[in-house]
This record gives structure tokens, C-alpha cells and sequence, in this order.
């Protein structure tokens, strides 16, 4: 037995795992309806936190009978016991990238793709490898493609603003988002030269909302949450519905990523599965990740208000000028900046939950105990309680965008997003995202194109089933 970080090495009280999993398929469905429509994710955590006086409590996780191998978990909601989800040596992270439901195979060509894999299977290290080399030979090619990617979103959005006094931001964000890993992946070709034309935003959509629709409430006032509640948390619903879109994807991916699947070949790597993988992780990981990160980033930043942006405004400024051009070494100067994207990921960070099976029996320890995991046990950990930790984070319901200046960069080791801590680098033996630094260079070159152009902004946010939606009301040019 053996215990789960370095933070939890004093000696606790063993206290047993309070909570509990109710009646046999009754408990899941109560547990369930108590989550998407009578309580809502934070409340559902923080009413059984309160109720069983411990962030560490046995409970089941969505979606429930029918399309849950087990739900039973015990949750882990603090920034002392949480970290022990990303213990490879102690946890199992075989299929269960999407926690106690797996979508069929059939939505990534029959492969169970690399962010399903264990790292003791064989091919983890391989196809983890092979990304982690693709997108170190890629980084020259970051900036640029995004900056060309971004180049329409501005334009756009100021004629929405000036027609209808409103812009969506999602939508924009979305198609620049995929533009952009479409062309890092496929040699700088637009989208719009390819078999997949202009639907690449919204196939990726309908991929993704097929896939995690049993992990979603679609917030529909007007359908009946018990309606709802059967056609998507009962049955999966049908591949067949975009199979015709996703391989017309993948044959672009094929095509225009040949040089890419060249490598992967060179890593002992089958072409197919290479392809399968590279659509998933422009997909799922890169796109999917970006398609709720960016609208919060704005979000967060717009409620901030002018004080926020002027600072910003006359940061980013500064250090392009300094450098020559939106740089590496520009990006680097950038303190505040970077506070604000890591605020962000602490805040909302863009994948709210997290799994792993026990391998053995595990002591892990929250602030005021120790509790014994069992072998096999599914942990579940929901970030945005562990990453707002208010015995780590002062004022921890608040957007601080400074917090991470200074001495508040020993802080960055508790923020998780990328399924590690923030102060640690992707390895093939371990599950963090291989993209981490990419996701956060692209959240802080969206803030440098933004407060290039403008001075300030305001915006109006609501909540939809990935996260927010973000409409652009008003934009001040730079002055």
C-alpha cells in the first residue's frame, strides 16, 4: 500500500470513505437527476461535501445504468488528494479518458486511440512519443499559422458588431480554432481546399456531441429534463450519424498530413492508426479543448473590466515593439498575461473532470484525514473544486488576474487542467496533455491579437452545455 503525493507524506487520522452508492440502479438514476437537473455539477459536490464534512465521499457519476461499466466512484475534490489521478505508477488510466462511460470505437476507426490507453500498454509510449516529436518539429510554425488563422475573426466580428450590435464569439473562435490545427497538421493547407470545405466546425461538432452526449444536459427550458434524460443518458447514440463527415476528415488528414504519417510509420506506427489518432487529438484534444477555453478566457478577461485590459493593452504593446513583432521572445515578456491564461485554466479549466482505477490499495490524504482507496476503486476527481481550493487559494471563487505574478508562481504546481500540474512536463509514461504548451501559447497569443487591435471590450455570457457562450457587445479600436 502506498500513499499518493508528496504534499500527503504527514501522518492523518485514517478516517473511512463516508457516502455511498444507494440502491441498486435506483442510486445511479437518483445520483444522476440530482447532477444535470435538480442540483447542477457544483452544487451536487458541494451539498455531499458539506454533508459528509469531507472533500474525499464515495458517490455515483454520470451517466448511470445502461451505458456505465460501473458508477460507482470516490471522488476526490481537493487540491491535496486530487493529484493522485495523475499517479500512473498507482493509478490505471485504461479507458477512462471519459470516466465510467467509453464511446464506441467505431468514433475513431475502431482503434482505441492514445488518450484511452494505459501507460503500460505497448502503443501508449509510441503514439504519445511520436505527438509529443510532431509538435516539437512543429513549433516554429505555432505563431504564424495562428496569427493567419486569426487574421479573419477581427474583421468579422466588427461587421456583426456594426449589422446586428452583437458577434459570436463561439462561432469565431471555433472556426479559427479549426483552421488552425487543420492546417499545422496538414502542411499549412487551408480547409477550404480540401474534401472538407467549410464544414470542418461543425462535423467536429456533431463528432464530438455524438461521442460525450451521455456526459451532457443540453439546458433545453422547453424539452422536459425527463425527456431529455432518456434519449441521451440511456443509449448511445449512432456513429452512423457522421460517418460519412468523419471519413471524409480523415481522408483529408490522410492526404494533406501525409508528411506527418510519414513519421509515424519511422515510430513503428501503422498508417491508419496514426491517421485515426491525429484526427482525435485535432479533434477531441486540440479543437475540443479550444472550443471552451477561449470563450472563458474572454469571458473572464471582458467581466475583469478597463483597469484589466489597459494593463494588458500596455503589456502586450510594449513587449511586440520591444521584439520586433508578436515573438517567442515577446510572449515570454509577457507576466501579466500569462497570470491571466493560468487564472483561466484555475478558474474553468477546459476539462472539468478526471479518472483513474486504483492499481492497488492506496492511502491518499485531504487537508484533515487519510482514507484507504481499494484496488480497482474508480477515482473521480472534479477540478474546479480541487483547483479552487480555498486552504491553497485566497479568495478562490474570484477571477485574480495577477495571482500568478511573483511569488504566486509556486501556486502553479495546484493548477491541473492538463491532467498534471501546471510546473510539470508531458512524458510518455505519464497521461498529461503533450499538447499542454501549445494550448497555452494559443490561449495567450487570442488575449496579444486582441489587445493589438483593441483597447477595451465587453461582452454578454451564458452557459450552454461546453462550457459558456460569449457575445461580443461592443470593442474599443487601440488608440
Amino acid at each position: 500500500m502506498s500513499s499518493s503525493s508528496p504534499e500527503s507524506q504527514q501522518l492523518l487520522p485514517l478516517r473511512e470513505i463516508p457516502g455511498g452508492y444507494g440502491l441498486p440502479f435506483f442510486g445511479p438514476i437518483k445520483d444522476r437527476r440530482d447532477f444535470y437537473y435538480n442540483e447542477g455539477p457544483d452544487k451536487f459536490f458541494k451539498t455531499r461535501v458539506e454533508k459528509y464534512k469531507s472533500t474525499v465521499f464515495r458517490t455515483n457519476m454520470i451517466p448511470g445504468p445502461f451505458m456505465a461499466q460501473n458508477p460507482k466512484v470516490v471522488a476526490v475534490l481537493d487540491a491535496i488528494s486530487f493529484p493522485i489521478l495523475f499517479d500512473t505508477s498507482k493509478v490505471e488510466k485504461k479507458n477512462v479518458l471519459d470516466g465510467t462511460y467509453m464511446p464506441s470505437t467505431d468514433f475513431s476507426g475502431g482503434y482505441r486511440v492514445c488518450a484511452f490507453l494505459d501507460t503500460t500498454e505497448p502503443s501508449h509510449a509510441a503514439l504519445k512519443g511520436f505527438f509529443s516529436s510532431q509538435l516539437a518539429h512543429l513549433h516554429n510554425k505555432f505563431i504564424p499559422i495562428f496569427r493567419s488563422s486569426v487574421s479573419e475573426l477581427f474583421t468579422t466580428l466588427e461587421d456583426q458588431l456594426s449589422k446586428d450590435g452583437k458577434s459570436n464569439l463561439n462561432k469565431l473562435g471555433d472556426k479559427v480554432s479549426f483552421d488552425f490545427i487543420f492546417r499545422l497538421f496538414c502542411d499549412n493547407k487551408s480547409p477550404e481546399e480540401t474534401v472538407v470545405g467549410s464544414k470542418g466546425t461543425s462535423t467536429f461538432d456533431r463528432w464530438l456531441f455524438l461521442m460525450l452526449c451521455p456526459l451532457m444536459s443540453l439546458g433545453l427550458k422547453f424539452v422536459p429534463s425527463f425527456v431529455e434524460d432518456f434519449f441521451l443518458h440511456t443509449f448511445p447514440l449512432p456513429f452512423l450519424l457522421v460517418k460519412s463527415d468523419y471519413q471524409k476528415m480523415y481522408d483529408a488528414f490522410w492526404k494533406h498530413g501525409s508528411k506527418i504519417l510519414d513519421e509515424a510509420e519511422k515510430f513503428g506506427l501503422k498508417r491508419d492508426e496514426a491517421c485515426h489518432n491525429l484526427v482525435f487529438l485535432a479533434g477531441f484534444s486540440t479543437y475540443g479543448g479550444m472550443k471552451v477555453l477561449f470563450p472563458a478566457l474572454i469571458k473572464w478577461v471582458a467581466a475583469a473590466g478597463e483597469d484589466l485590459h489597459r494593463r494588458l493593452a500596455g503589456e502586450i504593446r510594449t513587449a511586440v515593439k520591444e521584439e520586433g513583432g508578436v515573438t517567442f521572445a515577446a510572449i515570454n515578456k509577457m507576466s501579466l498575461t500569462n497570470s491571466v491564461v493560468y487564472e483561466t485554466m484555475r478558474i474553468e479549466p477546459p476539462v472539468p473532470y478526471q479518472y483513474a482505477k486504483a492499481r492497488e490499495d492506496i492511502q491518499i490524504n485531504s487537508h484533515e484525514s487519510s482514507f484507504l482507496i481499494k484496488k480497482g476503486e474508480m477515482i473521480f476527481g472534479y477540478q474546479p473544486f480541487a483547483t479552487k481550493d480555498p486552504k491553497i487559494f485566497e479568495n478562490a471563487e474570484e477571477f485574480v488576474a495577477d495571482r500568478f505574478l511573483g511569488e504566486g508562481e509556486k501556486l502553479l504546481k495546484y493548477v491541473y487542467w492538463s491532467n498534471g500540474r501546471e510546473t510539470e512536463n508531458p512524458t510518455v509514461n505519464d497521461k498529461q496533455c503533450p499538447g499542454k504548451d501549445l494550448v497555452v501559447l494559443l490561449a495567450k497569443l487570442i488575449l496579444v491579437e486582441f489587445f493589438l487591435k483593441y483597447d477595451t471590450f465587453t461582452v454578454e455570457a451564458s452557459t450552454i452545455m461546453l462550457g459558456p457562450l460569449v457575445i461580443v457587445k461592443s470593442v474599443t479600436k487601440a488608440s
